[in-house]
């Protein structure tokens, strides 16, 4: 059974992933400077606010399935640990404001940890192609 919800659980990481809205909104805002503010990011337009809320809506829930241990972390650090700090920069700024507007201090908070999870554990060092060059299915 484990290995069937972990199974699942990938699948379903990895179609969010595949959605082209994500990949669009992700597309917007990596456009934009890190700490880009409230102000800067809604004068982009309305479209540009919604990619904000659809990148921290995506990474909110991947962060509460792995603080549950719903999603494998190291699963989620490889598959997506470096957009999600790069996302992080770019949108920490705008979160916290929203935060204040809205009265709301827990809005975004597992976006915000799994972000500064994925920066404490991802390796700056060699990428994978590198690392495991040498790397051969099991039979």
């Amino acid at each position: 059974y484990r290995k069937q919800r972990r199974d699942a659980v990938a699948a379903e990481l990895m179609r969010a992933f595949m959605n082209p809205d994500l990949a669009n909104a992700i597309a917007l805002i990596r456009a934009l400077p890190d700490g880009v503010s409230a102000e800067e990011l809604r004068a982009q337009g309305p479209e540009t606010e919604r990619a904000a809320v659809l990148i921290n809506t995506t990474f909110e829930t991947m962060g509460l399935l792995v603080f549950e241990r719903i999603a494998p972390f190291r699963l989620v650090l490889e598959l997506a640990g470096g957009i999600i700090v790069v996302m992080w920069h770019k949108l920490g700024t705008w979160m916290v404001q929203v935060r204040v507007e809205q009265g709301q201090p827990s809005w975004a908070e597992w976006f915000q940890w799994l972000a500064q999870q994925c920066e404490r554990h991802k390796s700056s060092g060699e990428p994978a192609y590198t690392k495991h060059d040498s790397w051969a299915p099991g039979r």
